[in-house]
């Protein structure tokens, strides 16, 4: 059996800070997950992209990957940027078993939590839900 790793995948943006939900989202999920690797990759703006953590992976002894796109919706990043990517990142490592899974912000579980916030929303901002008005 070989070694498997998570790359939690996300977009990247000039402030550090924005990654911060995105550390917090790899910690938790290394905590539930202590025998695989867990790290987080960026698009762009952000390091380490993709390529550079895949290639720290293999030099590792990563032979097997999937990569999680922690996006809300299947836009162009998803569908036509990362695609191309893998498609190098095979190319390079043809030994490495790489999978990727749908946009996290589509899976019925996430849109049902994000639901519930969304609805508690109004409970913390002091309206019942149901109450309507504006």
């Amino acid at each position: 059996m070989g070694k498997h790793a998570l790359i939690l995948f996300a977009h990247g943006a000039r402030a550090a800070s924005w990654a911060a939900p995105f550390e917090r989202l790899r910690e938790l999920t290394q905590a539930r997950l202590p025998d695989t690797d867990v790290s987080l990759a960026f698009l762009e703006l952000m390091e380490p992209l993709l390529q550079q953590q895949v290639a720290a992976l293999v030099a590792a002894g990563v032979d097997e990957v999937t990569v999680v796109p922690v996006f809300l919706g299947q836009g162009g990043h998803v569908l036509r940027d990362l695609p191309l990517m893998l498609d190098q990142l095979r190319a390079s490592y043809p030994a490495l078993r790489i999978h990727v899974v749908g946009a996290v912000g589509e899976d019925p579980d996430v849109l049902r939590a994000m639901t519930d916030y969304c609805v508690g929303a109004l409970g913390a901002a002091g309206v019942a839900p149901g109450a309507g008005g504006v």
